[in-house]
């Protein structure tokens, strides 16, 4: 199973494993008090595509087909989380942006389901 949170949430009690998806570390987030126990930065979009969208609503669907090309383009690092998930029963993604309806971690998160 995979959730998701955003990083300025409290981790929940059941939450297993937990995996920071963004390339940025979020801002007033001290890494001492990170609730998450691995940052995978390489998951995230590239630069030029994450700045093109600049969580934009309209873009979203097509953010949404341009970063699952991204993603396909990274089979070892799907197969590492995927394995996590595996390993663990529960995966949580975690990311920094506001919007909970139009992020990248949906992205990955239908992109592993899909595994």
């Amino acid at each position: 199973m995979i959730a998701i949170r955003r990083a300025y949430e409290q981790k929940s009690p059941d939450e297993v494993f937990s995996v920071f998806v963004d390339r940025l570390w979020p801002r007033g987030i001290k890494k001492q008090d990170a609730q998450w126990d691995l940052w995978t930065k390489e998951v995230a979009p590239s630069v030029e595509l994450r700045k093109w969208f600049n969580h934009e609503i309209p873009r979203w669907e097509e953010f949404k087909l341009l970063y699952t090309r991204e993603l396909q383009q990274m089979p070892q690092t799907l197969h590492e989380l995927k394995k996590l998930e595996l390993q663990h029963s529960h995966l949580t993604l975690v990311y920094a942006a506001k919007d909970s309806y139009h992020n990248h971690a949906l992205v990955i998160k239908a992109v592993l389901d899909s595994l």
